[in-house]
Order: C-alpha cells, then structure tokens, then sequence
C-alpha cells in the first residue's frame, strides 16, 4: 500500500504534522510550529482521507502497523502525518534512524537537535527494534541525550548504534535487564564506556563495535565475559586499551578486528572458534590460541610478508584469505611449506620506506606455495622508484621451475606496476605459469594522474618522475609481458591519464 501523498501547505494540517516532528519534505515552520522551535501540538481531528479526496479501508491496528513497519522511515513519518491510522503506529514503529542526513542535511544543530526531540517524544519506545543516533555534535547537551537514551532504549531493543561526542559518558544503567535480554548488535562511537563486573549477562548480543571509545583491557573483558552468544568483535582506536583477553566461554566468538589501538601491548586469545582476524599495529604479545580454523587473516606490520610466509602455513593450514600490509621488507624465501587452501592473496607494501635492496621477485614463493590461488592483488605503489630497471642491466628473466604451475589462479592485479626487474619479473613468471588466468590488470600510476571527470579533462598533478617510470612501465609490458598474456585472458593496462597523457590500453584477446 503506497503512502498518501504531501497535501499542499494550505490543506497540510499544522497540528498533525507539528505533534510528529517529522521530517523529509516537510515545510519547516509546519514541523517546529509557530509558537517555539520545538513546539508540539498533539492530536488531529479530521478523518483520514478527508483532505485528499479518499477513504482508506478499515484495518485492524496490528495489520498497520505491520504495513506501518515495512516503510522507509521517512515515508513512514509523512504517512503518520496524513493519517490516523499511521499516527497511531508510529508510536511503535521499529527502527528509528536519526542524523542530519535523515532529519535534513542543512539543519543546523539546535534544530536537528529539536526535530529528534519532538520524534522522540512522539514515540512510546514500544516495539522499537533498531535504533541509531547520529548525534557527532558540540551543540547537543548531554541532558538531551540521556533523555533521548531513557526513552528510546527499551526492552525489546535488537540493534542500538550511538555515534556520540567523546566526552559523553554512557550509563551502564542503560543496560538495564530487559535490555540486555533482546540486544543483539551495539554499536558505540565517540563516548565514555566503563562496563563492570555487576553488568549482568547480555544474553542475545551477537555483534559489539568499538570505536574511539574510552575503555580499559579491565571493563572489556567484564563486559566480554557477560556476552557469551558474541560472534562478532570490532575495536577501533580505542586508545585505553592496553590489552585485550578473550575468554574461553565465548565459544561462537568467529570474527575479531582491532584496527588502531595504538598502545595495545598484549592480545591474548583463549575463543577456540576464531575463523577471521584483522590486526593493524604492534602488539608485543600475540597469543591467538588454536588458529587451526583460522580462514581470513588481515595482518599490517613491519616485514609481514616474510613473517606469514615462513609461519603461517603451520600454525593455520586452513587459511583461504590472506591481506598484508607492510611499511619494511625482507625478502620472501623459498620454503617446501604451503598454504594448500589459500584461495585469495592481498600485499600491500609501502614503496616509499621500501629498501631498494628488495627483491620484487622473491614473493614468487606465495605462487609456489599457493596451489589453490584464484586472485591476487599487489599493491607496490611508490612516488621514487629505486629499484633496479629491466632497462638498466641483464634483460634476462627468472622463472620458477616448469612443474610449479598456478592452476587456478584467474586475477592477477598490480597496482603501481614499474619497470623495477624483479616485479616485470614476478609478473612474466605468473602469466607463464597461470594456465587458467583470465585476467591480468597492471596499473602504472595506482589511479593517479588521470582526469577525474572526461568532459572537464583535468588531471590531478603528478611528477615528472613519476610520469617517467610510468612510461617505462607500460614499455616494459609491451616488450616482456603483452606477448605472453594467453588468448583467453584479458590483459587491462592503465597507463598515465588517458585524455592528457597517453591512452589506456584494453586488450581483449
């Protein structure tokens, strides 16, 4: 059933739209009032219908706030608006999504901070199931929040994201029994969270998100131990943490991210079920436990690629993602250990503190190690290429032995491709040995250099330098690579601005 459509700003009633405090489309001064930015006028006594010339059928209460429910939020607040039938369920409508986008992206602070009032206010908190509050902003006070929180955070409550000022201290009050009983995913970002031991048990929550929150290694682990159903862990620059214990009861905990905690010093964990880790920063002490069922892994480290080379195949055979990240490097060595389930393989490392002593081509030993190999994608950008040219001494080129063959691998992308030997060299020896490739993608300025929008044909500034090895690049691949691409694959070569530098170079063979 479509939502009746806007009335003209004479037929709107003021009354109707004003006790809504709602939102998209609607005239300002017909949401605030006339009387005060937050005035509110309950009731509204004209039928349904009346103002645009139709009746609605009669329904029993359930049965609207069931078609209610399925609405966008805001076609669900004009409709509450325009009927009695949908004014009533608005009252228990169940997911509330609330931020300056949603309530009007050029309203200022004190009005966003007035509209969500007035919805608020406008809603029992009865059969609320999803909530998010978008409230990054110096101009909200904190009483409004703590009201907005006690009205809003009920029992029944599934999903709840707070996205709040840093300074702001969450109650642990809020968290009451009934609350804990039905959550499911909590999301906090930029706020004061000091969970303790006499939280009592979060029985239903799945998924816990982190973010620039202020929390010690203590109060997480109380609030870890009382979430035994937990499946999903994110923790981002949550900078108190000094260390992370994951106790043995949360048994379905699967996935686990800590991405800029910069002064975590020990993660220990004792979660037998771990299937997926990211890790960006030092930790002086890793403990992961059993890693035996470990199948996606993020690591950001210095020298990481050699570290997972020569450690990773023992200690989780059963890895299928891998994603490195590395500011230094030693080069990879050759070793008879294999990742026998390694299906797709991300490195990135930093060509700008990379030393011009590394060897491109000892990672070669991934696609030795690798017999299951579907995707790879290679991230060796740098401004000052140092390494040694293909054009710049012996033109000969090392490959692996003929038996080391990439059965399955079909995408092979290089982002900041150059003519440094020992990368023309990795890439000859994998479109030699790739017998199921399908694509190979070798980008020479890593997106940069090229004209955002065709018609405007202006290009974002690069150097002389860069340009330069740009252009040894793509020779490089027409004279060592181009003709050993097999028919069956494509061959995508992103060469320096297409519109004010050179072309880009599509072979489809």
């Amino acid at each position: 059933m479509e939502a009746p459509a806007l009335q003209s700003e004479q037929q709107q009633p003021r009354r109707t739209l004003a006790s809504n405090g709602l939102v998209a489309h609607a005239p300002v001064d017909e949401i605030q009032g006339s009387h005060s930015p937050c005035h509110r006028v309950d009731g509204g006594d004209s039928k349904d219908g009346e103002a645009s010339g139709y009746s609605i059928p009669e329904l029993p209460q359930d049965i609207w706030r069931h078609i209610h429910s399925l609405m966008p939020m805001d076609e669900a607040a004009r409709a509450a608006c325009l009927s009695h039938a949908f004014l009533s369920s608005w009252r228990c409508y169940p997911k509330l999504d609330l931020n300056r986008r949603t309530l009007w992206s050029k309203a200022c602070s004190e009005n966003l901070s007035c509209r969500i009032d007035n919805i608020l206010r406008n809603h029992s908190g009865i059969g609320l199931k999803i909530l998010r509050l978008d409230l990054r902003s110096r101009h909200i006070p904190f009483p409004c929040i703590d009201k907005w929180l006690q009205v809003s955070v009920t029992p029944g409550i599934e999903e709840l994201t707070l996205l709040l000022h840093k300074k702001y201290k969450l109650p642990c009050s809020l968290l009451s029994d009934g609350v804990r009983s039905t959550i499911r995913s909590l999301q906090l970002d930029y706020c004061i969270f000091h969970p303790m031991l006499d939280l009592g048990p979060l029985r239903s929550l799945t998924i816990l998100r982190l973010s620039h929150v202020h929390i010690t290694g203590e109060e997480l682990e109380c609030l870890l131990s009382n979430s035994l159903v937990l499946e999903h862990l994110d923790l981002n620059d949550c900078k108190e943490l000094t260390f992370l214990r994951i106790p043995s009861v949360l048994l379905q905990l699967s996935y686990l991210s800590v991405i800029g905690c910069w002064d975590l010093q020990v993660i220990e964990n004792k979660a037998s079920n771990l299937s997926s880790l990211t890790l960006i920063g030092e930790v002086s002490k890793l403990s992961l436990g059993e890693t035996s069922q470990m199948k996606c892994l993020g690591l950001r480290r210095e020298n990481v690629v050699c570290y997972a080379r020569a450690n990773l195949p023992s200690i989780m055979p059963n890895l299928e993602t891998l994603e490195l990240g590395s500011w230094s490097e030693v080069n990879t060595p050759m070793l008879p250990t294999k990742f026998l389930n390694l299906k797709h393989l991300a490195i990135q490392i930093n060509g700008e503190t990379l030393s011009p002593s590394y060897d491109y081509f000892s990672m070669v030993s991934f696609l030795d190690a690798s017999p299951s190999l579907e995707t790879w994608w290679l991230d060796v950008s740098q401004e000052d290429m140092k390494h040694e040219s293909i054009f710049g001494g012996s033109s000969h080129l090392r490959q692996l032995p003929e038996r080391h063959n990439a059965h399955r691998l079909k995408s092979f992308e290089v982002i900041g491709f150059s003519s440094a030997k020992g990368l023309v060299e990795l890439t000859w020896c994998i479109v030699k040995s790739a017998i199921s490739l399908e694509q190979l993608t070798l980008d020479t300025l890593c997106g940069n250099g090229r004209c955002f929008d065709p018609w405007d044909k202006i290009c974002c500034s690069v150097s002389n330098a860069v340009l330069e090895e740009a252009f040894r690049g793509v020779e490089a691949i027409r004279k060592y690579i181009e003709d050993e691409v097999p028919p069956t694959a494509k061959l995508i070569v992103l060469e320096p601005c297409p519109l004010c530098h050179g072309t880009t170079v599509d072979y489809d063979r």
